[in-house]
């Protein structure tokens, strides 16, 4: 059963998605050859915490950290480290709150430094094939009609579909009905309706979209190497397509 969530409750919502985006702005001025990725971990939990809400990730599942922070292969749910960042390494950050209640969850993915050809077009497309996703999240629209978004995009820009993982329902929970797979038939899947929260969010490889998780338990990293992508937002559907929650 997806929950349909009330006018006072996308306020709430709303609420943690723009904590979201304000850590991730908090992060992104911060992200620089020689940071580490511990640093800017402690950074989004201050963030956090700084605003009376709790990090979301945080002990979830036994994870961590307050940010997932996965570097060039490594697909999903990587551990911060100590490691200086180098030029040219590719670095995607997955932020969640909890503020009164209600969860929000928004990724992206930057290069460290300079950018090849393939970085860019690797960034870019996954960026777009998030923007024609929430294109497709209108009521209704199915949930399949989201993944068939992303991986046209994806296609039609030479990357792989990483299809262990994708997106969730959101809102009292972090992870909630319905699945959202990054591929997949349009057409099928539960019907959108006004009031459904959705946290979107394509993973594309540039080369081979398998991937294998690391003996910490968690981090995913493509089996070939390939560098990733991940971008994310927090949408609610309403009654004229999708409002974007972790953005202003």
């Amino acid at each position: 059963m997806i929950p349909v969530l009330k006018p006072a409750d996308v306020d709430r919502l709303r609420a943690a998605c723009l904590l979201v985006y304000k850590t991730q702005q908090v992060l992104r001025a911060a992200i620089r050859p020689g940071a580490t990725t511990l640093e800017l971990d402690a950074l989004a939990e201050a963030t956090i915490r700084d605003a009376g809400a709790l990090p979301a990730f945080k002990g979830y599942g036994g994870f961590p950290s307050t940010i997932c922070a996965s570097i060039n292969a490594e697909a999903v749910h990587g551990f911060p480290r100590t490691e200086p960042l180098q030029p040219g390494d590719i670095l995607s950050v997955d932020v969640g709150t909890e503020l009164d209640g209600f969860f929000g969850d928004a990724a992206f993915t930057v290069c460290v430094g300079p950018t090849t050809p393939d970085t860019d077009r690797l960034l870019a497309t996954t960026a777009t094939a998030l923007d024609d996703a929430i294109a497709a999240a209108r009521p209704g629209a199915r949930v399949s009609d989201i993944s068939h978004a992303v991986e046209s995009r994806a296609r039609a820009g030479g990357l792989s579909v990483v299809k262990e993982y994708g997106g969730h329902g959101i809102g009292r929970t972090l992870h909630a009905d319905p699945h959202i797979p990054n591929y997949g038939r349009p057409g099928r899947g539960a019907v959108l309706k006004p009031g459904f929260a959705l946290a979107i969010e394509p993973i594309l490889s540039l080369g081979g979209p398998e991937v294998e998780v690391a003996d910490d338990g968690w981090t995913a990293l493509t089996v070939d190497g390939s560098p990733v992508a991940h971008f994310e937002h927090t949408i609610v559907i309403t009654d004229d397509g999708a409002e974007i929650l972790t953005l202003p």
